[in-house]
């Protein structure tokens, strides 16, 4: 059999689909492995390159090949996909991942480190759990609305008003509804106490990374936006410049140009959804607290900001200040710098 030199592997829970070609191109290796077969199979196999998708368990397959002297490069699904020459099925997969691996064009994601993807893990959990709390909450409200009480919004009046209610004797709630409520009161505070336990966790993370730090101090971005940038970019590597960063998290115009006429669109919001709204959620608040200053008469303290304001909707302000925020993150990756802000002119 001659050498393999480039090998698609789609990865899956239990079988992994193998496809290999030699330095010619012919197909020398069409094989399916067990889970546990796989680091078997590869330890005896000389260096090659391996491709492989970003799904579920890309990265720690990533860091495992790479041990054993394998180069192994991680592409999104969507840059295989026009490869992929048939029907959909694990050995055409392969096939298209062994195809697109070989495109000198191809651009790949570079592996994460397993203390990279535990903050990211807090981070969605965090979500998770606030998603839960909300639902919770909006279901107390409704319960209560039906027997015409009305709870205003926020976290922290559940907590605070609900008692009252529930040992108020004179209202109408009948006494299983009652204990209904107590019992999601109960379970609505526990889902308060773990989300505060894993911002505790990342804010014991931020104190201890750099990169972190730094990307606090740019105005717009918190304790939740720097710890998962920091998270997400690292050193700042997996992309050229800040535009490219920009673009990764959706925050450039989505483009519809055909024969040399330019035709842009509103933002693309491609990449990562969760880093994008915390992004634009800190632009929010940063162009906020510009507009009270300057209905007071007082300077508004961003004259970048303030020219925006005055000639598009806050809506296009936030979105490109989010944008300058995502580019000012990366050089302060990248280059170990520290914020400086622009004197006011």
């Amino acid at each position: 059999m001659s050498k393999i030199s480039v090998i698609g592997l789609d990865l899956a829970k239990n079988l992994f689909q193998l496809h290999g070609v030699d330095a010619d191109g012919e197909v020398v290796l069409r094989k399916q492995l067990r889970r546990a077969q796989l680091l078997r199979f590869f330890a005896k196999l000389p260096p090659c390159l391996i491709g492989i998708e970003a799904c579920g368990g890309a990265h720690y397959w990533s860091r495992e090949l790479t041990r054993l002297g394998h180069s192994v490069r991680i592409i999104a699904p969507a840059f295989v996909k026009p490869y992929l020459k048939s029907n959909k099925n694990d050995r055409n997969d392969a096939e298209a991942i062994c195809e697109a691996v070989q495109r000198p064009s191809m651009r790949f994601v570079r592996p994460k480190t397993p203390e990279q993807q535990s903050v990211l893990h807090l981070h969605h959990a965090r979500q998770l759990l606030v998603r839960q709390r909300v639902a919770l909450s909006h279901h107390m409200r409704g319960v209560l609305l039906e027997y015409g009480i009305v709870l205003p919004r926020g976290t922290k009046v559940v907590s605070r008003r609900l008692p009252e209610i529930l040992e108020d004797a004179q209202s109408a709630l009948p006494m299983l509804t009652r204990h209904l409520l107590a019992e999601l009161k109960a379970e609505h505070d526990q889902l308060v106490e773990r989300i505060e336990r894993l911002e505790q966790q990342l804010a014991v993370w931020h104190a201890n990374d750099p990169v972190s730090q730094r990307l606090i101090t740019i105005p717009g971005i918190g304790l939740l936006t720097a710890t998962a940038l920091a998270a997400t970019l690292g050193d700042g590597g997996d992309f050229r410049n800040g535009r490219q960063l920009a673009a990764y998290l959706g925050l450039v115009p989505r483009q519809a140009s055909s024969g040399g006429k330019q035709r842009l669109l509103g933002i693309s919001k491609r990449g990562d959804t969760y880093l994008r709204s915390l992004i634009i959620h800190g632009a929010r608040a940063v162009i906020s607290h510009i507009r009270r200053r300057l209905q007071a008469g007082r300077p508004g303290g961003h004259p970048w900001v303030e020219q925006l304001l005055h000639r598009c909707h806050v809506n296009e302000a936030a979105v490109a200040l989010a944008n300058k925020m995502a580019r000012t993150a990366w050089v302060l990756a990248s280059r170990n710098e520290t914020y400086r802000q622009a004197p006011a002119v």
